[in-house]
């Protein structure tokens, strides 16, 4: 993607962007300051960028984009309940270290699949003390990620972790927040959304996402006939129930002329249950947005169609069209907030 480049003052959070005559599209102002996370600003609540949107919206994308070329004092926080585990890489969709791109990434990998769920209530304590060290140090803290059980569980001031607000449809979200926070909303109208889910899923499975199932796969597991709810920790991550199925039917290795119509049946359950869970998703966002939180809409269906037309790596058009719909309003609504 062509972007601006940036000089950074070590003394302070100043940054000037050099804009290329050819780049389109830019950011046209040409010095950004950010006021310094000192001792007054302590005494206020921290501030927080929080990235939210349905599964496969560009969140990861957006967040290493702001990280890497515009707010280089960031760190990055995972809000996915999947992507919390260590193991499943493929599966759980996690961004490989190599494209990290040198952004800290906390709560990425990082709990044991033997610790069993892994709550809101664990979310809460566990960022919110990630949250308390990254501002410490005067950097930025961007949650991100699509569970928004923990990101309500993570930012609401009043927080029962006996009721889940999204599964009660009485229970009352509160508006109060624990943070400052900036709210980016990725939506992609559902239409574009579910032809790319369906494309990503295929891509995963073109990348080795059967083979890691297969040595993931237990046959003594005593839940293998349950569905997605009624599991515990990583294998509750969609692909998991699905290929349990599969591999106790047709163990890896088995040469069965009746494993192609079951493996089949295994992965157009995994597309028809990851459209399902964006839409569930998409509805959280919505009571939360009606609750009072200030989500700030970012639009990529245009991105993501010229992304769906253009190749697997979309080429020039769907890196312009990525910056002029989704990078460069997200950077004015975070600079915006940073000079508040």
């Amino acid at each position: 993607m062509r972007l601006s480049l940036f000089s950074l003052s070590p003394h302070r959070h100043c940054y000037t962007l050099f804009t290329p005559a050819s780049s389109v599209p830019t950011i046209t102002t040409t010095s950004l300051r950010f006021p310094r996370m000192d001792a007054s600003f302590q005494r206020r609540k921290d501030k927080v960028v929080v990235i939210m949107g349905a599964t496969g919206s560009g969140k990861s994308r957006l967040s290493l984009d702001l990280a890497s070329l515009f707010f280089p004092f960031s760190e990055l926080i995972n809000s996915d309940k999947m992507q919390v585990y260590n193991g499943l890489d493929i599966t759980t969709n996690k961004i490989p270290i190599h494209d990290r791109k040198g952004v800290p990434h906390h709560l990425l990998g990082d709990v044991s699949p033997s610790h069993g769920d892994f709550t809101p209530s664990d979310f809460r304590l566990r960022a919110g003390q990630i949250i308390s060290d990254i501002t410490s140090r005067n950097n930025l803290p961007i949650v991100v990620g699509g569970s928004n059980s923990f990101v309500h569980a993570l930012l609401a001031e009043r927080f029962d972790p006996e009721l889940n607000v999204f599964d009660d449809g009485d229970a009352e979200i509160s508006p109060e927040l624990r943070y400052e926070c900036c709210f980016l909303w990725v939506d992609i109208s559902f239409n574009v959304l579910r032809d790319y889910l369906l494309k990503r899923v295929d891509d995963m499975l073109d990348s080795g996402m059967v083979e890691e199932l297969a040595e993931f796969f237990d046959r003594d597991s005593p839940d293998l006939e349950l569905d997605s709810a009624t599991r515990t920790g990583l294998r509750k991550a969609i692909g998991v129930p699905e290929f349990d199925r599969f591999f106790k039917l047709y163990p890896p290795g088995c040469k069965d002329s009746l494993r192609t119509g079951a493996y089949q049946e295994a992965v157009r359950a995994i597309k028809d249950n990851t459209c399902q869970l964006a839409k569930r998703q998409i509805q959280k966002i919505h009571r939360l947005k009606a609750a009072g939180w200030d989500l700030r809409r970012i639009d990529a269906t245009e991105a993501f169609r010229v992304l769906m037309t253009s190749g697997r790596n979309g080429g020039d058009r769907w890196s312009d069209v990525w910056g002029r719909d989704v990078l460069e309003p997200s950077v004015k609504i975070v600079r915006r907030f940073l000079m508040e």
